[in-house]
């Protein structure tokens, strides 16, 4: 099979197109004929030996995809054909054949196509774990969404939408105030403004509710005091580079929850719950409540770029790469 193969922990230039051997499954994992690869920031960080868990090169990127079943074992639940999407862990998704564990292996929606079914893998399990198990977001409340054009940053507004709650949306160019709007933001809001003071206006003062912050930085320092009392601040990434600190007075004085949001290790505490968020979120895309957005689409030989774009902030939405285009 053709492969994106890292040779070193160099970044994407270090990718390189190969030949080789199909993988073969073990016990508890299906294979999959890759349809589409999500591209995501654990990749990124993967190629740079910067994610929390390193993997020594050679290797194949990649860590969700979807496609049809190849192969599965007879008592799986899966049979050959069958439309699915998945995680692939730490590796593998940037080939045309894939290996996925069975219990993060889940049925793909009717109703999207295999780009934006790569898209619920990642970004919407972590959308959907962080507004409602995390962050506890219920009908009626206001939600500020950072990063709002991109993969987590679409879900959370279609999530929140979705479960009956407002959604304000930050974004740092036009372009991509446009995409949250089209994602369902009721308002948008110019990273490069006062949007701690448009966030006050539209709430009459009061600020909001949750907070969703995949950015970190400045940002976060400033989401702190857009919250109202009692909010919530979920603590996704920190895409701008630098660490917040926080002082905790203000969490004392206002009732703040800063609360962290890491949907690999609730994997281990919660073994069941990435198969529940694979049901609800296919009854919602079923139901036409959430459709992925896709950004754009690369042919695996363009993967390298991919992932450059990703790190450069050019992205909006999912990049996926699709293995029809070559």
């Amino acid at each position: 099979m053709r492969a994106l193969r890292l040779n070193s922990l160099d970044g994407p230039d270090a990718l390189e197109l190969v030949e080789v051997p199909d993988p073969e499954a073990r016990e508890g994992t299906l294979l999959i004929d890759v349809r589409a690869a999500g591209v995501s920031f654990p990749d990124l960080l993967l190629t740079r030996g910067e994610y929390q868990l390193r993997v020594e090169p050679p290797f194949i990127p990649g860590i969700e995809v979807a496609g049809v079943v190849r192969s599965a074992p007879c008592d799986s639940g899966f049979a050959t054909g069958d439309r699915v999407s998945a995680f692939t862990l730490l590796g593998g998704g940037f080939a045309e054949i894939a290996l996925a564990p069975l219990d993060l292996t889940f049925p793909a929606p009717e109703s999207l196509s295999f780009a934006q079914a790569v898209a619920l893998a990642l970004n919407y399990h972590t959308a959907l774990f962080a507004l409602r198990r995390r962050g506890r977001l219920a009908a009626g409340e206001t939600l500020l969404v950072h990063g709002a054009a991109g993969g987590v940053g679409t879900a959370a507004v279609q999530l929140a939408k979705a479960y009956g709650a407002r959604a304000l949306a930050v974004a740092s160019t036009p372009e991509k105030a446009e995409v949250a709007r089209e994602a369902g933001a009721d308002e948008v809001l110019d990273a490069g403004g006062d949007w701690p003071a448009e966030v006050r206006r539209h709430t009459d003062g009061r600020g909001v509710e949750v907070v969703l912050d995949p950015v970190g930085g400045e940002r976060f320092e400033q989401s702190v005091r857009c919250l109202a009392p009692e909010g919530r601040l979920l603590v996704v990434g920190f895409a701008e580079g630098r660490i917040p600190q926080l002082a905790v007075n203000r969490v004392l004085l206002r009732q703040l929850d800063i609360i962290g949001v890491n949907w690999g290790a609730i994997v281990g505490i919660d073994p069941g719950y990435p198969q529940e968020c694979a049901s609800e979120l296919a009854r919602l895309a079923d139901s036409g409540l959430v459709a992925p957005v896709i950004g754009r689409s690369y042919r695996l030989a363009d993967g390298a770029q991919a992932l450059r774009d990703l790190g450069a902030r050019r992205a909006t939405g999912k990049l996926v790469i699709e293995m029809r285009t070559g």
